[in-house]
């Protein structure tokens, strides 16, 4: 069984475990702490913006599959 990656992509859990695995590696790599809290918050914004995608898509795939012509 492979990895459900449109659910995974939606998950709030898989965005913020990756904006601290990003975070760790910049403060390992000696990123000043505006360069991380600017990288967080776009690793943020775009699990964000994914997450809404396919929340919404994955809604209207379901009510598409349940109208019945009214």
């Amino acid at each position: 069984m492979g990895i459900d990656w449109k659910r995974k992509l939606a998950s709030r859990k898989f965005w913020a475990a990756l904006a601290a695995f990003v975070g760790a590696v910049a403060v390992f790599c000696g990123a000043g702490e505006s360069v991380i809290t600017e990288v967080t918050a776009i690793i943020s914004a775009a699990g964000v913006l994914v997450a809404y995608i396919l929340g919404e898509a994955m809604v209207d795939s379901k009510s598409d599959d349940g109208e019945d012509g009214e």
